[in-house]
């Protein structure tokens, strides 16, 4: 009698399932000719076109309600590699579903292996006492107290585990590169230092911490000087050779939006290598917020500035009020983009900006689906700032979403809202 043998499903058999169906639905909606619209809608507002108002929603996994929504626990996986991709998917499909005018690209990213101590990218390690809930504000504990251990700063040098990239890169490519091409890029969007890992001042906070670092540019210049040097040096050296090695490509960028633009080739995938001067480059000086614009462009921007300026366009600002620093700001000679903080007064930011630049306008979390959802409120603040900045080439983006109250809906409601608005 013949008899059917017991088939041994390996145990990634189930991942790969899980991936597969959403990796399908990914592609179905990124074949769906509105990608391409948004393309030619945020290459057009990048190059200072007036356009109808682009809209974005950032989804992330870096706030309270980021980790609960896409966090280890609501995912399928059991691998850790597979719940990666599976998170990387599913944050992807719930963007999709908002409406807003974030393009959805055919294809997933791996992450290259690369070296480096993200707890210590300058050779001392940071450490912080962990706040009691989630979402809460931890405190730093800065390494470097004494300035005789500024010797101990050591860079972090370019460099790639290729063995190790290639094995990420051949599981990923068996389990989904059928139905969506794998791009292999070296981190988030570039080598190590890059984004607030390249900005000086993320780091050099956490280096000296806040407070101390606001006593340093009164009481230890030179010092800082030579500490913001090294820094500035240690960024250059690392991009350098990622240019060199050709671990650039056109997905390795960022400007907190969509990175297009008419001067600018459109992402493809796999496009490396390429240099910096064809790319976003990204800055910002949130530490800096209370900073007067001379002492800004003393101890910060103007050793940032040889570092962004090799890029082809720079988005400049995050979450710090840059009202008091247009000005300063001009001297960035491929600046294209300035972000107007919920703290920012959106209105003396827009007469300063004007038409030179895009104007990144981040209405308050907090407001808009943070804290209750008020409807009305959201329309008429909405209208406010889109009538503030009617002269200006300006989008919308909310950002920074630490909690909707366990209703997510807010999100795409708050999408829709705006867009009525906008095509007023």
């Amino acid at each position: 009698m013949n008899t059917v043998p017991n088939v041994v499903q390996s145990p990634a058999s189930g991942d790969i399932k899980i991936l597969r169906e959403l990796a399908k639905q990914l592609a179905e909606i990124a074949a769906d000719p509105v990608q391409e619209q948004r393309r030619e809608l945020w290459s057009r507002h990048f190059s200072l076109e007036k356009t109808r108002t682009p809209v974005l929603v950032s989804v992330t996994i870096w706030t309270a309600w980021g980790r609960q929504t896409f966090g280890d626990h609501a995912m399928q996986c059991a691998d850790p590699f597979f719940r990666g991709h599976e998170r990387e998917l599913r944050m992807r499909l719930f963007q999709a579903g908002l409406g807003d005018d974030f393009i959805q690209e055919p294809w997933v990213m791996q992450r290259a292996a690369l070296l480096g101590d993200w707890d210590s990218p300058w050779g001392l390690r940071f450490e912080r006492n962990e706040p009691d809930m989630d979402g809460g504000a931890y405190k730093p504990r800065a390494p470097l107290t004494d300035w005789q251990d500024l010797e101990k700063i050591t860079p972090t040098p370019h460099g790639i585990d290729r063995q190790e990239t290639a094995r990420n890169v051949e599981r990923i490519t068996e389990a989904i590169g059928d139905i969506l091409p794998v791009d292999v890029v070296p981190g988030p969007s570039g080598p190590f230092y890059c984004d607030l890992n390249a900005d000086l001042a993320t780091n050099l906070a956490r280096l000296r911490g806040l407070d101390r670092l606001m006593m340093d540019m009164h009481e230890y210049p030179d010092e800082l000087h030579a500490l913001l040097a090294l820094m500035r040096d240690g960024v250059l050296a690392n991009n350098q050779a990622a240019e060199e090695a050709g671990d650039y490509s056109l997905t390795t960028q960022y400007n907190q939006a969509m990175t297009y633009a008419l001067e600018l080739e459109r992402p493809a995938p796999n496009s490396n290598p390429r240099r910096r001067q064809a790319l976003w480059g990204f800055c910002a000086a949130q530490e800096y917020t209370l900073v007067s614009p001379r002492f800004h462009e003393e101890f910060l921007l103007q050793y940032q500035r040889p570092i962004i300026e090799n890029f082809g366009l720079v988005h400049y600002g995050c979450c710090e009020d840059l009202t008091r620093k247009i000005d300063i700001l001009r001297s960035v000679r491929n600046l294209r983009s300035i972000a107007v903080a919920p703290a920012a007064d959106l209105a003396a930011c827009a007469g300063q900006i004007g038409t030179d630049y895009v104007l990144s306008w981040r209405p308050s979390p907090a407001e808009m689906v943070c804290c209750d959802w008020d409807e009305d409120f959201v329309r008429a603040a909405i209208r406010q700032g889109l009538n503030v900045c009617a002269g200006n080439v300006a989008h919308v983006l909310l950002k920074d979403i630490e909690t909707v109250q366990d209703d997510p809906t807010r999100l795409a409601r708050w999408v829709r809202i705006v867009k009525e608005i906008v095509n007023e």
